[in-house]
């Protein structure tokens, strides 16, 4: 037997349950790990509350790093007492231990240490497809980051600016702001008091930004698209505040020809290629020093509803682990 947090309703943090789960042998395909850390992310609460369904009983998370204990028939791609970490589906990331394809582990190089892993695998990763696949940031170019101050954020500010990028980012406090500053961003806009709209095109002499990096949703929504240059490219990438309300295409000519999508990391790293290219993108910043990794608080697993009471809070800057 092993622990997990699970839910069997959807509901708000309370209904985190502090399960004892039966994980069995793998089977074919499969690998036993034991995980040393998991992340917490914004999608975890999406689950939870059933903004993105899942069937119940549900253990949580998409985000850990672990130690290999035992694989299946078929399984070539890790072996046992191997280093890994995993972000992206299935879900199952809050336990102890868990069984899981073998295919969407990643060896852990040995400069990356495991908590260093589970804060940035996911949030890494999405990084990266950002900058480098969705758009390809180039040297000169001005672009908005929402929640710079956030997991994905931080990461996604130093990168950019690495890259040669001018970094606006937007926090929703004060107190954000400092981190912001110090993970790349040239210009922070606490959007809770000042209109991010206007400091956009006066930073930018009104000619707007490239690309909006926008994972709060439905509160940004329809400033994220008056920050755009025509032409511009809105990326949608998660719903902080809320799903963004169903829109007109009209509205996009309307405002300058502009282009719109809404990507995932698991449509990014779908092939095992794609998986393995995108995590070694990632493992070479951080050990260049290019990306640090921000870990604002650690909880142990059984208080996995603690990390999600702050993180909704916003009360959370950088990146959250659950310590099994």
């Amino acid at each position: 037997m092993t622990r997990a947090i699970r839910i069997h309703a959807i509901g708000g943090p309370e209904a985190l349950c502090w399960d004892e789960v039966t994980t069995g042998a793998p089977g074919p395909g499969e690998a036993l790990l034991r995980h040393t850390a998991v992340g917490v992310n914004y999608i975890d609460t999406y689950h939870r509350s059933g903004l993105y369904a899942v069937a119940l009983p549900a253990t949580l998370g998409m985000e850990a790093a672990g130690v290999v204990e035992a694989v299946g028939e078929g399984v070539t791609e890790v072996t046992v007492g191997q280093r890994v970490a995993y972000a992206g589906g299935p879900i199952g990331a809050y336990a102890e231990a868990r069984l899981i394809p073998a295919h969407r582990l990643v060896p852990l190089p040995p400069e990356i240490s495991d908590d260093q892993a589970a804060a940035i695998m996911l949030k890494g990763m999405t990084a990266q497809y950002l900058l480098r696949q969705t758009h390809v940031v180039q040297p000169g170019e001005t672009i908005l980051i929402h929640a710079a101050a956030g997991g994905v954020g931080l990461i996604a500010c130093q990168w950019a600016k690495h890259l040669g990028a001018t970094v606006i980012g937007t926090v929703g406090s004060d107190e954000k702001a400092a981190p912001a500053r110090a993970h790349g961003c040239d210009h922070v806009i606490v959007y809770t008091r000042e209109d991010f709209v206007a400091r956009v095109k006066e930073i930018t002499a009104g000619r707007g930004v490239r690309v909006v990096y926008d994972s709060v949703g439905k509160a940004t929504w329809d400033g994220s698209l008056d920050c755009l240059q025509p032409r511009g490219l809105m990326v949608s990438y998660g719903n902080a505040s809320g799903a963004v309300p169903p829109f007109s295409p009209l509205v996009l000519s309307a405002k300058g020809s502009l282009y719109l999508t809404r990507p995932t990391l698991m449509t990014y790293t779908a092939g095992r290629d794609e998986l393995l290219a995108t995590a070694a993108d990632l493992f070479d910043v951080v050990r260049a020093g290019v990306v640090t990794p921000l870990i604002s608080a650690t909880y142990p697993l059984r208080a996995a509803a603690q990390a999600h009471r702050d993180l909704e809070a916003r009360r959370t800057t950088g990146s959250l682990l659950l310590l099994p």
